[in-house]
């Protein structure tokens, strides 16, 4: 089985934030790393959606092309990813010649059907400075929450994909006129409501293995019907819908910015020199399991539209796999930078570095409720956990270790390791294996954490540093033990910290690509005997691993946080 993983196209308007990376790409790069470790074909795609009104006007704010525009936003995400190490085996753009390419194949494709529809419709219009509102040119009151701020798209606060006739109090966004009405046009309609017969039965096959705050929410959508959407805009960056009839017409971005993941793998595939196939040996083969990491606020898209769009043109396997996160929040409430309410996240990751961030960020991750942000949240997790357990764990037996056989430890010392400790051992792996191959990625790293907090309690209660005093072969024995149980850790964290992983299996003259590392990791216990069956020497200086955080900088960045949400009201 292969496993094709997308992670929700970052849209190319406005920086990332630490929801974006705890709800969405962490859990997928860790899943990714995880199943290339055990030695599974694994690719992870995603890339910029860079279409859409909210780009549009924000390039017009900032005096830029579109295409300039979303070229400077898709460098800094990138390079953002990068400082957290969350990589992609592919990063595309939706503004790129290749996606359009895929974006009409599937167009064409739907309208010979009859699954796309020229309909006659009422469009939003200001009638003062006669522009058309699509989408965000047009806020108003929520109809179903009541949310004061909706978009002619969705309400940011209950997440309904809004209908912009219904809006209450609609205002233009444009030049803020209250003077808007609905007037005659016409537009393209993917025709959904054909395809819920088919749907349904694909919905029934997918409903037992999908989280429990996912399949409630599209049966409360689709056990009905589905409604049929508009994919063509009247606007002028996008791209062109394919018809003479259409001119000045645009395909949408929520048509469009799926498909990405398609257009995406097939350049992944032409870049990278393959001979395969993105349909036949990827999106189309029944031995791949696709799965998408996404926020609840996509799941519309990716559980009801690009499945029925996948169905309708055959061209691909619906999705296989979904787990949906909820959201995370700052200090209890949305983050909002236009508020003053966000953290710098490339400040941030200037000031912590990867591991303490990912590691903070990874505890967050809502796999099922919405979880909250705080700095006094993250210096406890660092401090007590990551350093007290861990980093205290690793520091006192290598340090211990180093001084007291500094040439090394023959064979037998370990022996006691692998007679009274295998087993616990096997046990972690298949638990941990379970976890994360069940995308229960918070509670894997949680899982790693508590065997780290034992062999910490281990190496306390056996107290070396005294036995060494009176019983040198019971100290030799501890720290034996010890230390295959740091090389275990070190393993186990290549999917989690990378940076503290490679750290860690430095000791042992071991990267997270050598073949020992990743039969450890697969739960070869052979290859951790063996690795030990002709002693071991220290292959590095021990030293601090995991740096404390300055509770005086966690009270600063609170301080900082509340003068910038002060500051925009």
């Amino acid at each position: 089985m292969k496993y094709l993983i997308t992670s929700a196209l970052p849209y190319a308007n406005g920086p990332i934030h630490f929801g974006h990376i705890a709800g969405v790409y962490l859990p997928a790069d860790i899943f990714t790393r995880h199943k290339k470790q055990k030695g599974e074909t694994a690719i992870h795609i995603s890339g910029s959606d860079e279409h859409g009104v909210a780009i549009m006007q924000n390039a017009q704010k900032a005096k830029k092309s579109y295409q300039e525009y979303v070229n400077e936003w898709h460098q800094t995400h990138k390079a953002l990813f990068d400082k957290y190490d969350i990589k992609f085996d592919f990063f595309g753009q939706t503004s790129k010649d290749y996606h359009k390419e895929e974006t009409l194949k599937w167009f064409n494709d739907l309208l010979s059907k009859g699954l796309i529809e020229r309909r006659a419709e009422k469009q939003l219009q200001c009638q003062d400075c006669k522009n058309f509102l699509p989408d965000r040119f047009v806020e108003g009151e929520c109809y179903v929450c009541g949310y004061a701020e909706a978009r002619g798209d969705e309400c940011p606060s209950c997440g309904t994909w809004i209908d912009p006739l219904k809006l209450l109090k609609p205002v233009c966004k444009f030049c803020n006129s209250t003077n808007v009405n609905a007037v005659d046009s016409f537009q393209w309609y993917l025709m959904l409501s054909k395809s819920h017969e088919k749907f349904q039965k694909w919905f029934e096959s997918r409903k037992p293995h999908w989280r429990k705050n996912v399949v409630p929410f599209v049966e409360s959508l689709t056990k009905d019907n589905l409604v049929d959407r508009a994919i063509t805009r009247d606007l002028d960056w996008g791209i062109d819908v394919p018809l003479e009839e259409a001119k000045g017409k645009k395909i949408y971005v929520w048509f469009d910015a799926p498909i990405g993941y398609v257009s995406n793998t097939k350049q992944f595939l032409k870049e990278s020199g393959s001979s395969e196939d993105y349909i036949k040996d990827w999106w189309g083969s029944d031995d791949v399991k696709i799965v998408n990491f996404i926020g609840k606020d996509n799941i519309i898209f990716h559980s009801i539209i690009f499945p029925v769009m996948s169905l309708g043109t055959g061209f691909v396997n619906p999705v296989t796999d979904l787990p949906a996160n909820q959201y995370v929040n700052l200090e209890g409430k949305q983050f909002s930078k236009s508020k003053g309410w966000y953290v710098d996240a490339e400040e941030a990751i200037e000031q912590f570095g990867s591991d303490a961030l990912r590691f903070y960020l990874t505890s967050l991750i809502p796999e099922t409720s919405d979880s909250s942000f705080t700095w006094k949240g993250m210096e406890l997790k660092i401090n007590s956990e990551l350093a007290n357990n861990i980093g205290n764990f690793i520091n006192r037996a290598m340090k211990f270790s180093a001084k007291n056989w500094p040439e090394g430890m023959e064979a037998q010392k370990f022996e006691s390791f692998f007679s009274e400790h295998l087993g616990s051992i096997e046990t972690f792996v298949k638990e941990y294996h379970d976890l994360l191959d069940s995308y229960q990625i918070k509670k894997g790293q949680e899982h790693l954490m508590n065997l780290g907090s034992k062999v910490n309690q281990f190496i306390t209660e056996r107290a070396p540093w005294t036995e060494f005093k009176t019983d040198q072969e019971k100290a030799a024995e501890t720290i034996a033990i010890s230390t295959v149980y740091v090389l275990v850790i070190g393993a186990f964290f290549t999917p989690y910290l990378p940076q503290l992983s490679k750290s860690i299996l430095g000791y042992f003259g071991l990267t997270s690509e050598d073949e020992v590392v990743k039969k450890i990791y697969q739960g070869d216990m052979t290859a951790l005997k063996n690795f030990f069956a002709s002693g071991f020497k220290l292959q590095q200086d021990p030293q601090g691993l995991v740096p404390k955080i300055d509770p005086k900088l966690i009270e600063e960045l609170n301080e900082k946080l509340k003068a910038k949400a002060s500051e925009s009201v």
